[in-house]
């Protein structure tokens, strides 16, 4: 099954895996797949944007083959979570310099802030179906 709607993530950082966890209890339909950035679809998706892993490091949302990056990607994801969370892609309109200087100020400093882990998470057998790679 090809997801029209991937969030690539860096499976060892746990702010990463909360943002994962938080998406995953406000999707209750499944629209929203998932693959970490270390795993074969993530390093595919990487490789066919010419982009390095420090390029692509924390958070990537691709909807109908547009890709999202840093800030931008986490308001799309917010906004495709309806509700509430829409209310939050007004921020779409803090200029992105901006609005990426704080994404990569808290990027640069997860590990330091929220930990890492050794490995990339598992995911439970029911949600297995949404991670593109299996884990």
């Amino acid at each position: 099954m090809e997801a029209k709607s991937t969030i690539y993530f860096d499976g060892v950082c746990n702010l990463c895996n909360r943002f994962v966890q938080f998406i995953i209890k406000r999707d209750p339909t499944a629209r929203l797949s998932f693959a970490a950035l270390q795993s074969e679809p993530g390093q595919k998706m990487r490789a066919e944007n010419d982009k390095t892993a420090d390029e692509f490091d924390s958070v990537v949302f691709v909807k109908d083959g547009k890709l999202y990056e840093k800030s931008t990607a986490v308001l799309h994801v917010l906004r495709e979570l309806g509700g509430v969370w829409a209310l939050f892609y007004v921020f779409i309109i803090v200029p992105r310099f901006i609005s990426d200087a704080v994404y990569d100020l808290v990027a640069a400093n997860r590990y330091q802030l929220f930990g890492k882990q050794d490995v990339c998470m598992m995911p439970t057998p029911e949600l297995k179906s949404r991670f593109l790679d299996g884990l």
